[in-house]
């Protein structure tokens, strides 16, 4: 009787042990990642500290120094024109990518997620197309554009600054939208029922909720433009138009200096540091968000001002 009693307790109590060795984290994927990371890092952690060599050897350990940042009169990045004139060009092409691409493409977000009609399900998809279009194909089609159909462009940094917000402006359309999706339609039509006209409510309510989704992606613009090298080196039309990642590519075998692992390591940071400030501003813009900060925000709007 006893025995036969005994049983089932003993079961039960075996039973979560066993589950709690089924769900272990299993140790072999976890080395298999940890080597896949450094894999990925070492060669960048190794481009980081020769572009610090105090001599000019990009193999051997020399020494920590500035040099090839500015301290050199000739071969740093900043007195080097090349170099200079690559970042430059870098910054203009991304910051001209920024301020048209992130516009856009939040006024396309709006419409296409508002646009109901004949024609909507093609025009998303053709929206979406560049995220999935290998960027070689994108490349050569924006190419023989610029080279045939709109020669009157030409190429050179217009045909950069179009290429670059072509491929940046599905991203934004993709992240605002996200973020329309989590705000539904309740508060737009909240602020009508209100008596606000459709500027009022776009103005004061819709675009201050996608302020976190809107600065996101104009960092992310940055951060794609500046890291871009195959539609740039395409619609390039010489040694002006010539930007990091090109000239990266064009020096990297003949005998380079470390100034280009420094010129790299400043380009590292400088998209880092992008898509930080993206993910900060996000957190930031988003912090606290709650249905009563929406409420109080609605209150304020009473045909098209204050409420009174």
């Amino acid at each position: 009787m006893t025995s036969v009693a005994q049983a089932p307790v003993e079961t039960r109590v075996a039973t979560p042990k066993r589950r709690r060795r089924r769900l272990r984290r299993p140790r072999g994927l976890a080395v298999i990642t940890w080597i896949y990371v450094l894999w990925s890092l070492v060669p960048v952690l190794l481009a980081i500290r020769f572009a610090f060599n105090s001599g000019r050897s990009r193999t051997s350990s020399q020494g920590w120094s500035l040099r090839w940042f500015w301290t050199d009169p000739v071969l740093s990045v900043r007195h080097d024109p090349t170099l200079w004139s690559a970042l430059t060009h870098s910054l203009i092409l991304a910051a001209l990518c920024m301020a048209i691409a992130t516009p856009l493409g939040t006024a396309l977000a709006l419409g296409l997620q508002r646009w109901r009609g004949r024609g909507s399900g093609p025009v998303n998809v053709l929206m979406l197309l560049p995220l999935v279009t290998p960027e070689l194909v994108f490349a050569v089609g924006m190419f023989l554009l610029f080279t045939t159909a709109f020669g009157f462009i030409g190429l050179g940094t217009p045909a950069q600054v179009i290429g670059h917000v072509t491929f940046c402006l599905s991203w934004v359309v993709l992240i605002v939208r996200g973020r329309l999706v989590t705000i539904g339609r309740d508060v737009e039509e909240a602020a009508a029922d209100l008596g606000a006209p459709p500027w009022e409510v776009l103005r004061r309510v819709l675009l201050p909720l996608l302020a976190p989704a809107v600065a996101a992606g104009f960092l992310v613009c940055f951060a794609l433009s500046i890291d871009d090298f195959v539609v740039a080196q395409y619609l390039a039309s010489g040694a002006d138009t010539t930007t990091v990642p090109m000239r990266i590519y064009s020096q990297a075998r003949n005998a380079p200096t470390p100034a280009l692992n420094a010129l790299a390591t400043i380009m590292l940071v400088v998209t880092l540091l992008a898509l930080v400030l993206a993910f900060l501003a996000f957190r930031f813009l988003s912090r606290g968000e709650k249905a009563s900060a929406t409420l109080e925000r609605l209150a304020t709007i009473d045909a098209g001002g204050p409420a009174k």
